[in-house]
């Protein structure tokens, strides 16, 4: 009973002169928390203002983070709280991430539900910042949003194509493709950060065992499921399943905080007005390259005409001689070693990190991709994938709030359907 007077004096409910973060127990039916890191445990930011308001608008607390990123305030009501960071005390390469629309307030603070004897522990995640368009004229943004439009789609590409890829041998839409991605990510954190291999080397042996991942649906689960003759539908399904299933062991085994693959910034260059980490072009390179080989052994290799010809159909490529088992697993691992790759790049690139949920968040955006340049064609769900990226970046600039930027892609998707419904690079199909 004594330490709430005790702790209420060090952080107190009344306005108080910027301090730091000090111990705050949450007691029931008298005392409440908010607790958190400006950042996270791998990377804290410090020097970060934190200034704690009440639902009047009235200055609770304000802290100024010590090196490890901690905050702690304790509060005596409970009720709505808003939890703003001055910009102005973030490193210049760095901004928060923007909570769920819910919780975001119009002034930029983030809206913290409060009950007594419990801790609240808001997000307040960090990532870099490519570029200032404080200070850049609208044309300038305009490049700049390309060049970020064009990043964002060539790793999209890597998911996509291989998705596409799964459709056009097996018909089936994999909901658990998004998933790969953030195994990609989960992956290389693990190899690079926890275990401290050269991050080149942790992204080779990344891309290979998620193809082993890839080798290993398939051989235990999707053939097996397939010779019992186990209809797309089911099979869709069990991808749904499967995605859950991941996103749990994602949360058990990492945990539900953002983990940065690498735990330092990247050099920025600047080539005219765009402005981008030497990280970002290296991406876009090794994004285009892996693409171009998947064109090359689709279009010059008996593998790719084997992989086409089961595309077209499946039942006279067998009959030709053609083991289809083995070209869908092939597919398999070049799909999900593909998704894997393009997972490091994407936490390394876009979005600072990866959390369990990264993949949740780009799966409508690759299934647009798909969609959008033709179901089962890995040239169209390039195209798509570029076609996407743009639109998404590009939709800041031109007027869309916040992650409205990617429900105007899915609008552009729609409307395009609505034209031509197989796609850009799809084959019309007579239907009835």
């Amino acid at each position: 009973m004594l330490l709430a007077p005790l702790l209420a004096l060090g952080l107190g409910a009344s306005p108080a002169s910027a301090g730091v973060a000090t111990l705050c127990l949450a007691q029931p039916g008298q005392t409440a928390c908010v607790s958190g890191t400006v950042g996270n445990r791998t990377n804290p930011v410090e020097g970060a203002d934190v200034v704690l308001r009440d639902e009047a608008g009235t200055e609770v607390n304000s802290i100024t983070t010590a090196a490890d990123g901690k905050y702690s305030f304790q509060v005596t009501e409970a009720g709505n709280y808003f939890l703003f960071v001055d910009p102005e005390s973030l490193p210049d390469d760095v901004e928060i991430i923007p909570p769920a629309p819910r919780f975001q307030e119009d002034d930029g603070s983030i809206r913290v539900p409060v009950k007594l004897g419990r801790t609240a522990t808001p997000d307040l995640e960090v990532r870099s910042v490519d570029y200032d368009a404080e200070g850049s004229g609208f044309g300038e943004q305009i490049v700049q949003s390309i060049a970020q439009g064009l990043r964002l789609g060539l790793l999209l590409a890597l998911a996509s194509v291989g998705l596409s890829l799964i459709y056009g041998t097996t018909g089936l839409s994999s909901f658990s493709h998004a998933e790969q991605v953030t195994l990609g990510g989960m992956v290389a954190y693990g190899l690079v950060n926890v275990a401290g291999l050269n991050l080149w080397i942790g992204i080779l042996l990344t891309t290979i065992i998620c193809g082993a991942t890839g080798y290993v649906q398939d051989r235990l689960m999707w053939q097996p499921l397939r010779r019992r003759g186990l209809g797309l539908t089911q099979m869709m399904i069990v991808t749904i399943g499967l995605a859950l299933a991941a996103q749990y062991a994602f949360q058990f085994f990492v945990g539900a905080s953002q983990q940065k693959v690498v735990v330092r910034t990247f050099d920025v260059v600047e080539i005219g007005p765009v402005r981008m980490t030497d990280m970002s072009f290296v991406a876009m390179g090794v994004a285009l390259v892996a693409i171009a080989v998947v064109g090359f052994v689709l279009l010059r290799t008996r593998v790719g005409q084997a992989t086409r010809a089961v595309s077209d159909n499946p039942a006279l490529a067998a009959a030709s001689g053609i083991d289809v088992d083995r070209i869908i697993r092939f597919v398999w691992i070049a799909a999900t070693a593909l998704a894997g790759l393009g997972g490091v790049f994407y936490a390394l690139v876009v979005s600072n990190g990866i959390r369990w949920d990264t993949g949740m968040q780009i799966l409508l955006l690759l299934f647009a991709a798909v969609t959008l340049g033709g179901l089962g064609t890995a040239f169209g769900a390039f195209v798509g994938a570029i076609i996407i990226g743009l639109v998404v970046e590009l939709a800041g600039p031109l007027g869309a709030p916040g992650d409205l930027k990617y429900a105007v892609a899915l609008v552009i998707l729609i409307l395009l359907l609505m034209v031509r419904p197989q796609g850009l690079l799809g084959r019309a199909v007579r239907v009835g």
